[in-house]
């Protein structure tokens, strides 16, 4: 298997310049499956706090980097959608949340949501002793004793695997697109329409400024209003500088 990932094939999620250099770092295994952006992107080429893979190393050894609240020390670690990635020394708390074009972008959010998680159902099944557990978008599994939660619906899970908060998938409900050409969109869903067959479910989805648009069932992600309010904050995308010698070796040393 390749130690590598060449900046043209990476997933169109990844803030990363394609054509500045052949190679970027490649991520381990984790959760997000394929869509997850591996840690030292977001430091280097994101908020260009290290201009290395070396000065990540030091950085992420002195403890100051949470993400989910846990300390890493593997700078390939895939972070994805709804991830909060926090900066202890800083005081800087940010949401991982998908920009325009789907790319992720870091969304500065208080201290106060740093310790609570949004989650989509992705699955849910029953186990052995009658609790359901769920299965969500990053690949936590959660299990409950009570609730009615359906598949697509969102929940906000605490540090301790409580659930704080519940956002059913009905019409009416806030969403964000998450994927496909309106990625990064927010508003509400006019109506579900429920394709037979094995085609896959759409929604229209209205907006403020009149637009609106349709998409995918599985591109959207139900959200809480205070999402509205962190997108008219300042969001942090790719700087475009990433064009380390470095790179063109593979090994990002």
């Amino acid at each position: 298997m390749s130690k590598h990932q060449k900046r043209l094939s990476v997933p169109n999620s990844w803030p990363v310049e394609r054509k500045t250099a052949t190679f970027t770092v490649k991520a381990t295994a984790g959760p997000h499956g394929e869509d997850g952006v591996p840690l030292l992107i977001l430091l280097r080429d994101v908020l260009g706090y290290v201009d290395s893979r070396k000065e990540a190393r030091y950085a992420l050894n002195q403890g100051s980097v949470l993400v989910n609240n846990e300390t890493l020390s593997d700078e390939q670690r895939p972070i994805g959608m709804f991830d909060i990635v926090e900066f202890a020394e800083r005081d800087e708390h940010y949401r991982v949340f998908p920009d325009e074009g789907g790319r992720l972008a870091l969304t500065p959010i208080d201290a106060a949501d740093a310790d609570s998680k949004l989650g989509k159902i992705e699955g849910k099944r029953q186990v052995p002793g009658g609790n359901t557990q769920l299965s969500l978008h990053d690949g936590r599994t959660l299990e409950i004793d009570e609730g009615d939660y359906a598949g697509n619906d969102s929940i906000v899970v605490d540090t301790d695997n409580e659930i704080l908060a519940h956002f059913p998938y009905e019409e009416g409900a806030l969403v964000t697109a998450v994927r496909g050409q309106h990625a990064g969109e927010i508003g509400e869903i006019d109506e579900i329409q429920v394709t037979p067959g094995s085609s896959p479910n759409n929604v229209l989805v209205s907006q403020d400024d009149g637009e609106g648009f349709e998409t995918i069932a599985d591109y959207v992600v139900v959200i809480d209003e205070n999402f509205v309010e962190e997108d008219d904050e300042e969001t942090v995308t790719t700087t475009g500088e990433d064009e380390q010698e470095a790179d063109e070796g593979g090994d990002d040393e």
